[in-house]
């Protein structure tokens, strides 16, 4: 009779023991969309902000001459290749990635339509975040969020905006975010 009675005071000991830990511990406090959403756009809008890199095509140089921000100054003699140079309206709203103030247009051929340069918005602004997806559980308790990163042109020229719209032009990227719990709170560890 006295191992079934160790057995059950054992068992009763076990079962103590399992309520105990139990009790001790305590589950994650909730992550939503909206606080995730909120610490990324905090973590964008506390670095520096930038301009947008914009790509121009043949059909953003026409629009970028008729709205004046570059004139037409050299044409070579295979009727395709030409200088550009910025004029003053151009200089307050675009700097070009390569520095100066001439853009070298040299593409391939007469319907080369693949040829581009980039420009980068004088206007700097902060990214934004948007479109937080489901928000999956990590390896090591934290927490993956999938969003979108989106470049703002608020304040950007409309003819600016407008050549930013052409095909070739990346105005948003699919980021993922990691959180980490520190303290009981929630904490943006990366974007990648």
């Amino acid at each position: 009779m006295r191992n079934p009675v160790k057995v059950n005071v054992l068992l009763a000991l076990a079962i103590m023991g399992a309520g105990m830990v139990l009790a001790g511990c305590k589950s994650a406090p909730e992550l939503t969309q909206a606080q995730a959403l909120a610490m990324i756009q905090a973590k964008y809008d506390a670095t520096p902000a930038v301009g947008a890199n914009i790509t121009v095509n043949n059909d953003g140089m026409v629009q970028g001459a008729t709205a004046k921000y570059w004139n037409r100054t050299t044409i070579y003699p295979n009727k395709y290749w030409a200088d550009f140079t910025l004029t003053p309206d151009g200089k307050k709203v675009i700097k070009l990635a390569s520095g100066g103030d001439m853009i070298k247009w040299r593409p391939d051929s007469p319907t080369d339509a693949k040829y581009s340069i980039v420009v980068v918005t004088v206007t700097g602004n902060h990214l934004k975040a948007r479109d937080i997806k489901d928000i999956q559980d990590a390896v090591g308790g934290g927490k993956t969020v999938t969003f979108t990163e989106g470049v703002d042109l608020t304040g950007t020229p409309a003819p600016l905006v407008g050549i930013a719209h052409n095909p070739g032009n990346q105005l948003s990227t699919t980021r993922q975010a990691d959180f980490v719990l520190d303290g009981g709170a929630w904490k943006l560890q990366s974007v990648e």
